[in-house]
């Protein structure tokens, strides 16, 4: 299992661990939020970019991560979020669906 599996199930779990802790008791946990999604995907652009330091396409998979994550922080998160995902493309990794 990659390490970016295992850092976005840990983060899905403490969401989950979270939401049982407020006491809601739902059977389905709700979407993430777009904001915890610019989050999630930042980070496996992160583990990403370690993991394949050696790609031709680092360069500008740091400038679309920049580039994404002041869209996130600009509350424009949708463009954020394509940001992200296409700088994790560049590094040949798959962006993660968090809600499945």
């Amino acid at each position: 299992m990659h390490r970016i599996s295992i850092n976005l199930m840990g983060a899905l779990l403490s969401l989950s661990l979270a939401t049982a802790a407020t006491g809601a008791s739902t059977s389905k946990a709700a979407p993430l939020t777009r904001t915890e999604r610019c989050t999630i995907l930042s980070r496996q652009v992160d583990e990403a970019l370690k993991t394949h330091a050696a790609a031709t396409q680092v360069t500008a998979a740091k400038a679309l991560q920049r580039k994404g994550n002041r869209y996130c922080a600009k509350k424009k998160e949708a463009q954020g979020i394509r940001m992200l995902a296409k700088a994790l493309k560049l590094l040949g990794v798959t962006p993660i669906d968090p809600d499945g």
